[in-house]
């Protein structure tokens, strides 16, 4: 894969999501939520304030992450599902 976020922006590989229960009842495919929660693949050189310098990010590749339900964008590559997200999207690091 070649894909290089820009500016402030981080690529992650969503986390499964679940397919039991604690409990042990599968769930179907229509009531599965979203996972919030993946892996850093690659991340921007950072954001550029208005003085024209680079803020480098917090986040590095392969930082375990929390993330809003409905945050960033999703796009397909190369079969595998990924999300483009702002690093100020992120929650916290696991």
């Amino acid at each position: 894969m070649n894909i290089k976020p820009l500016a402030d922006r981080i690529l992650v590989k969503p986390a499964p999501a679940e397919e039991k229960t604690a409990s042990g009842i599968i769930i179907p495919d229509t009531a599965k939520e979203k996972p919030m929660q993946g892996e850093v693949i690659a991340v921007g050189k950072g954001r550029v304030a208005d003085d024209g310098k680079v803020s480098p990010l917090e986040l590095k590749v392969g930082d375990k992450i929390l993330y809003g339900k409905y945050s960033g964008t999703e796009v397909t590559v190369d079969g595998d599902e990924y999300l483009i997200m702002r690093e100020s999207d992120v929650y916290a690091v696991i």
